[in-house]
């Protein structure tokens, strides 16, 4: 296929797919190359959100909204620690000057400073039909300012890379030690706030885990302690939980589930309740006996329909996941609650007669807006109901 270049200037960044077929454009952020998988993502905001979020680990975003980097970057809106987790982004049009009372950077400048690729004037619509039509392809990025690839080099490097399948990414993405979270969610004027007094023992287990979605349990009064992906039964017990959340994150979940699972048994065998979310959601799953499989190109935007079969209403939710739970092996006793408009893939489960359930879309990321925040009330209100009992 012939390579694709919209600008007349000379192209300064070339994203090359595994398949042969070369997108051109020009290159902003830091130079270099990466190889990852492709994804395309349909939210029209957040997008410095989307980069810093560790389910991303392993993946170049590109953007089917052109205006990207118009609101600018902040320092808030981060969802995890110094550097973002995508490898890199692709947009349509070059970022604008930013033009936003929150704004603090460039979209570019911050990409140069975390040492990440951009590039934009790139046709994302054809990009998007590629990804589509072959699934989530392997791909390599350059940024190069003098011009100059090495396309064969960059083409067989796309062909090389083994992919997400089999890759635990987890362990790269989590906390290298535990800690105590009590930032809640913002609020006008006063921004982000602490949470005051006691709260409801929460143990969240950390497989790459969202800053909002941390907010989120604090705002439905818990007291988190945040414990990294590897922590054993015994560590999260001693710590005398009312309750245990498993966080979202990257790479294949059965690959994760080699360590996280065996725990997640344990923490079943007792009465704690448990709420998953994404790689959680799906961790939940493997330990409940069913399977997790890759998808085509899988879910990621913030305009997904969601129906939950519990009460017939539908959300709009946010998604970011390429694997997904196999509802044909949901065992006896575990219930399918949600469900994709999209495909009719499984959106969530729940353990029958226990206060254990999960979904594998982002209620704290608010597309709703609000749709969604009632499962962090569920869980605070599971924790009260064991506490009465």
């Amino acid at each position: 296929m012939p390579a694709v270049n919209q600008s007349s200037e000379k192209p300064t960044a070339l994203i090359a797919l595994a398949d042969g077929q070369l997108f051109y454009g020009k290159g902003f952020g830091a130079p270099g190359e990466t190889v990852a998988e492709l994804v395309f993502n349909t939210a029209m905001t957040g997008y410095q959100e989307i980069m810093t979020d560790p389910s991303y680990a392993g993946q170049v975003v590109t953007f089917t909204f052109p205006h990207v980097g118009n609101v600018g970057t902040n320092a808030e809106d981060d969802e995890s620690g110094d550097v973002p987790a995508a490898a890199g982004l692709v947009v349509k049009w070059d970022p604008t000057e930013p033009s936003n009372w929150r704004s603090a950077g460039d979209l570019g400048d911050w990409l140069a400073k975390h040492g990440k690729i951009g590039m934009g004037g790139v046709d994302t619509r054809r990009l998007t039909r590629a990804i589509r039509q072959q699934g989530a392809p392997h791909v390599a990025l350059a940024y190069n300012p003098d011009g100059v690839f090495d396309v064969e080099g960059l083409v067989r490097k796309a062909r090389e890379w083994k992919g997400l399948v089999g890759l635990d990414l987890a362990k790269d993405v989590t906390c290298a030690q535990s800690y105590h979270w009590d930032e809640m969610r913002w609020a006008w004027p006063e921004g982000y706030k602490a949470r005051e007094g006691k709260g409801l023992k929460v143990v969240a287990i950390d497989y790459g885990a969202k800053r909002n979605i941390l907010r989120c349990l604090a705002s439905a009064g818990c007291d988190v302690t945040v414990l990294p992906a590897t922590a054993t039964a015994e560590e999260v017990l001693a710590l005398n939980p009312e309750g245990v959340f498993l966080s979202n994150g990257p790479g294949d979940p059965a690959a994760t589930g080699a360590y996280a699972v065996p725990m997640i048994k344990d923490i079943l065998k007792t009465d704690l309740p448990v709420f998953g979310i994404c790689l959680g959601h799906q961790m939940l799953a493997l330990a409940l006996g069913a399977q997790t499989i890759k998808m085509n190109h899988g879910h990621h935007g913030a305009n997904h329909p969601v129906k939950d079969l519990t009460t017939g209403k539908v959300e709009i939710t946010s998604m970011n996941h390429g694997f997904a739970v196999d509802a044909q092996t949901l065992p006896k006793g575990v219930t399918e609650t949600h469900i994709s408009l999209f495909d009719g893939s499984n959106c969530g489960i729940a353990l029958a007669g226990r206060p254990v359930f999960s979904v594998q879309y982002h209620p704290e990321a608010s597309p709703g807006p609000q749709d969604s925040y009632y499962l962090f009330e569920r869980f605070a209100e599971a924790i009260r109901g064991r506490r009465a009992a």
